[in-house]
């Protein structure tokens, strides 16, 4: 078998020196053969435009300073400079003959045929003309004997067909010389003829060599070597099969793909004029083609001849707006300004490519007013910061101290004072080391500090070490100082650390961090408790100088009962500031009498508590009873058993004693050491019976809120079973829109999930099982898969305990869906399975159906379409005997998906547009983006690229609507792939990079295939 692909450039191999001709290597063409390097037998022949050729070498790894290609001129017919032009014609080829393998190839790029070596063998008859084409297209794949009939005979089948088909087979193995060129396994039969088994695999892998090359003249004489295989319309003596019609119409859109890429690489060179007529005719041929306009408009620009360009734009426009109603796409329309403005870019033959900036990062939290003048400790800060200028290592200080000594008001007030030095960014991050909500782990916080400085996600690498080092990578030659708060151990920060000299870290722990020390030369400083100057300082700055000195004994003595602890000091002082009428001695008297054997802070935080009132006491100890330190008005107003207008004045009361802060309206924030102190109380002064009360009214609170919410999330969900009216003195939170549903989710998703844990610990099985379904569909469309599967296993075990073998059953259908978005198939196939045996048992059609649609969703994704379609048709069928059209018109558009995926284009269109119009008709506008998104890969392998990225782009309008942020992403990267083969490279590029920020974002396996795409 002899395949060609052509030069890629010709050096002159004849150069003149002195009026002599001395022989030049010939390159470039090595590099042709290294694209081929591992192929047994490869030997290369340079041919002169009139076809008469010259053995070359088969040594790819020639020494490219010796003469391995003939260097005469040709010597067999007039054209003596054919050899020795030095960029010869389009014509000249380098043929390469494969001397290993079988040597026979199948052709399907025009009338099917099978070529051995140079012999070309005609295949009579359609039906085993349509066998071996099927064969063909699916090369080193087994074909089915059941798919073979269905594509060969339709629905004409005889019941001979099977006898039939072997005897083709049998036929075909003669044609092709060896019975082992077909191989029989079962299901069915395999083609097995090697790597270039067929004309169309040889021409697709000279199309990706052309694409990804980065000459441009490469590019072309690549894309014309396999347009050459093209000889007139493909399958062209079985296109009266309907498949096979459908195979030639994607083949003729591959052969337009490759013309549009070559166009492309042309225009890359210069040759704008002459492309004008060409790209006329093609465009006349595919009139809704934005890519063909695309170069069109270039060309004619570059070509002098502007208005017409534009006029260009201008019936593109006319034309989309009469067939399908749309607009020309963004890139095409700032195309059109860019035009219109002249742009130099456009003047240039090399694409320019924009990358926007980042704001710098200016992240430091407000610096405290009740920050204690910590002057000793700000100089040596000072003095490292100066040390460090000039030094080839990055500075890093770690400040320690005990509990409430003002570590973190050290380290932002000194950082607040330096932030100049740092002209590239301050980063700040809480890891909560020490807190009673999770710690932060480093991979979050490196995710955090490369969003910052615009990392596109699909940059953003999964791994933790791959993390640090493109941090480093980002911080590397810039001044930023790192602010890296409350941290637990060196773990915890030393992936965090930067390594240019020009950076600078804070640290605050309450450890000392050694191995910092020893291993980074890490500084350390411990944090002591305040001199009595500076808590007298402090003091002054809270309470106001005149207070001071007129009670210097009594503020001494506030001093000593607090410690010299900031936090401390700053809850007694803030007793004075909001008991103005009370003598700063009276504060001090009655701090003295609460004191016992414990520490300052104990004490001061139990004076604190004492000194408020008994409503707002207890509120206080109920707060200590919520899941986090963060909560809001009707949470609170929740665990109090009151409405929120009764509660707003006691929030205002535990603001004032310092024992709370509101962190924005309506939100507040306990700190740490005093959230734990509030549930120390709430142990020691709250009954059994009102903790449980408490816990109970929260648990409702959470519940029904999280019930109207998942409601505005997915309007056309079915209303969850036995929800039991709110306790009284439940206070439900109202979002009234789907957006402020959604951030409701976002804000209490951490307090939500230990909420569901603490349900099923406490014994509330029926809001474990219902808390589950109301935050389901949130979880799964943002991607809290983790939550969602510990959501899920919790709600099947209660729900078992409850003996609601329906929520059981609905619990198990969730959880196989997060365990296939996780990639665990099996465990999804055994929850689907489980559910299925439950259902069965009640006799639930519509349940059993939900159950065989989600079976076919499994099946889709792991790639078996037939099983697929097969239990859609189940669903379809149970649905409607359950009556539930809505719920049938998405299990059609599932049908037409596990066709469409099965290559049979015929079958999946008609469902998927009737699926839509029936969910139109139904109002189902979550379901029309599915259908959409169906519809647009359907046209898309169908070659109709223009109604294909129609479709998704609706999909994607739709998606982005509902923030379904799994499926948004899963549209892109199929828009992706539709305008890649619209040639619209600009466009694809920029659907797969936002489609990978959100997979990324996600942690969805799906990430790598379409970091592949990129990379390619």
């Amino acid at each position: 078998m002899v395949r060609s692909v052509p030069v890629l450039w010709f050096p002159p191999l004849l150069a003149c020196s002195g009026g002599r001709r001395k022989p030049v290597p010939v390159n470039g063409i090595l590099d042709l053969f290294q694209q081929f390097d591992g192929e047994p037998g490869v030997r290369g022949t340079l041919w002169c435009r009139d076809g008469h050729g010259r053995a070359a070498t088969d040594d790819t790894s020639a020494d490219p300073g010796r003469d391995s290609f003939p260097t005469q001129s040709c010597g067999s017919c007039i054209n003596r400079a054919a050899v020795s032009y030095p960029l010869i014609t389009y014509g000249g080829l380098l043929s390469w003959r494969n001397t290993g393998g079988s040597g026979m190839q199948v052709r399907l790029l025009g009338p099917v045929e099978v070529a051995v070596g140079d012999e070309v063998r005609p295949v009579p008859g359609l039906r085993r003309k349509a066998v071996l084409a099927m064969l063909g297209l699916h090369p080193g794949q087994i074909v089915s004997s059941d798919r073979l009939i269905d594509m060969v005979w339709e629905e004409d089948a005889p019941a001979t067909a099977l006898n039939t088909l072997q005897r083709h087979i049998s036929y075909l193995r003669d044609l092709l010389g060896a019975k082992e060129t077909i191989v029989a396994r079962a299901p069915g039969y395999l083609l097995d003829l090697g790597d270039e088994a067929t004309d169309v695999l040889t021409a697709e892998r000279l199309i990706r060599a052309g694409k990804q090359a980065s000459d441009p003249i490469r590019t072309i004489e690549l894309l014309r070597a396999a347009l050459a295989l093209w000889r007139g319309r493909p399958l062209a003596d079985v296109t009266p099969l309907r498949w096979f019609g459908e195979q030639a119409e994607r083949l003729d859109n591959t052969e337009h793909e490759a013309m549009h890429a070559l166009v492309e690489a042309r225009l890359e060179l210069g040759e704008h004029q002459p492309l004008i007529p060409e790209l006329e005719r093609l465009i006349a041929g595919r009139p809704l083609d934005e890519g063909l306009y695309r170069l069109l408009m270039i060309a004619l620009y570059r070509s002098g001849r502007q208005a017409a360009s534009l006029e260009r734009f201008q019936q593109l426009k006319r034309v989309l707006a009469e067939e399908l109603g749309i607009d020309p796409s963004p890139p095409l329309r700032e195309l059109e300004t860019a035009i219109l403005r002249q742009e130099a870019a456009l003047d240039a033959p090399t694409r320019v490519t924009v990358v926007a900036t980042a704001p710098v990062p200016a992240q430091l939290p407000l610096a405290t007013r009740a920050f204690a003048p910590r002057t000793r400790e700000l100089a040596w800060l000072d003095a490292m910061l100066a040390d460090s200028r000039g030094a080839d290592s990055t500075m890093i200080t770690v400040v320690s101290g005990t509990a409430g000594v003002g570590k973190t008001s050290l380290a932002v007030h000194w950082a607040h004072q330096v932030r100049r030095s740092f002209p590239d960014g301050q980063l700040y991050v809480d890891l909560r080391g020490f807190g009673s909500d999770a710690m932060v782990d480093p991979p979050a916080v490196l995710r955090r500090f490369l969003d910052a400085y615009g990392v596109p996600g699909h940059r953003i690498p999964a791994g933790l070490d791959e993390l640090a080092a493109l941090y480093r990578s980002v911080l590397a030659d810039r001044r930023v100082l790192v602010v890296l708060d409350n941290a637990r151990d060196v773990e915890q920060v030393r992936p965090l650390l930067p390594g240019s000299p020009g950076c600078a870290v804070v640290l605050t722990s309450r450890n000392q961090l050694t191995g910092l020390v020893a291993f980074e030369g890490a500084q350390s400083i411990t944090l002591g408790l305040l001199t009595d100057d500076e808590a007298h300082d402090l003091l002054t700055r809270r309470i106001g100088a005149d207070r001071v000195a007129a009670e210097t004994i009594a503020v001494q003595d506030m001093i000593t009962l607090c410690a010299r602890l900031p936090l401390a000091l700053a809850l007694a002082a803030a007793s004075c500031v909001t008991r103005p009428e009370l003598a700063v001695g009276e504060v001090t008297t009655q701090l003295r009498a609460s004191a016992g054997p414990f520490d300052a802070l104990q004490s001061v935080f139990s004076w604190s508590y004492q000194a408020i009132g008994l409503d707002a006491a207890q509120l206080f100890r109920l707060l200590g009873l919520h899941p986090g330190p963060n909560f809001t008005e009707p949470t609170a107003a929740s665990l109090a058993g009151n409405d929120v207008a009764a509660v707003r004045p006691l929030l205002a009361e535990l603001i004032g004693a310092n024992l709370i802060q509101e962190s924005i309206p309506g939100r507040y924030r306990f700190h740490d050491l005093l959230w734990t102190y509030a549930f120390v109380r709430a142990n020691s002064d709250e009954s059994q019976a009102a903790r449980t009360a408490a816990s109970h009214r929260l648990l409702d609170h959470y519940l029904h809120t999280s019930v109207r919410a998942a409601m505005l999330l997915t309007p056309h969900r079915q209303p969850i079973t036995g929800l039991m009216p709110p306790r009284r003195g439940v206070t439900v939170a109202a979002p009234d829109t789907r957006d402020a549903a959604v951030t409701w989710f976002t804000d209490e998703r951490t307090a939500l999930q230990a909420m569901v844990k603490r349900a099923a610990v406490d014994g509330f099985d029926t809001h474990v099982w219902q808390l589950a379904w109301a935050t389901q569909d949130f979880l799964d469309r943002w991607g809290h898969w983790d939550d969602q599967v510990v959501n899920q296993l919790l709600a099947t075990d209660a729900a078992r305990r409850l003996g609601l073998l329906a929520a059981q059953g609905h619990a198990h259908i969730s959880a196989s869906t997060t365990y296939a978005r996780l990639g665990d198939h099996d465990q999804a196939q055994t929850h689907l399975q489980q559910a299925l045996d439950l259902f069965a048992g009640l006799g639930d059609f519509g349940a059993q159906a939900k159950v065989q649609y989600q079976l076919g969703w499994l099946s889709n994704r792991q790639g078996r379409h037939g099983q697929a379609v097969r239990h859609a048709r189940q669903a379809l069928r149970l649905y409607r005997a359950a009556g539930q059209p809505m719920m049938a018109a998405r299990t059609l558009n599932s049908l037409g998906w596990g066709y469409a995926l099965s290559g049979d284009y015929a079958r999946a269109r008609p469902r998927c547009e009737l699926a839509l119009a029936q969910m139109r008709h139904l109002g189902d506008l979550a379901f029309q983006a599915g259908t959409s998104d169906s519809l647009g890969y359907i046209h898309h392998h169908l070659g109709n690229h223009d109604l294909a990225i129609a479709h998704y782009l609706r999909a994607l309008e739709l998606y982005r609507g509902h923030d379904d942020r799994y499926y948004e992403a899963d549209t892109l990267d199929h828009l992706g792939d539709a305008y890649r083969a619209a040639a619209d490279a600009v466009a694809a590029r920029a659907a797969w990079e936002q489609a990978l920020e959100i997979l990324d974002q996600l942690g969805h396996t799906d990430a790598a295939r379409v970091r592949v795409k990129l990379v390619s």
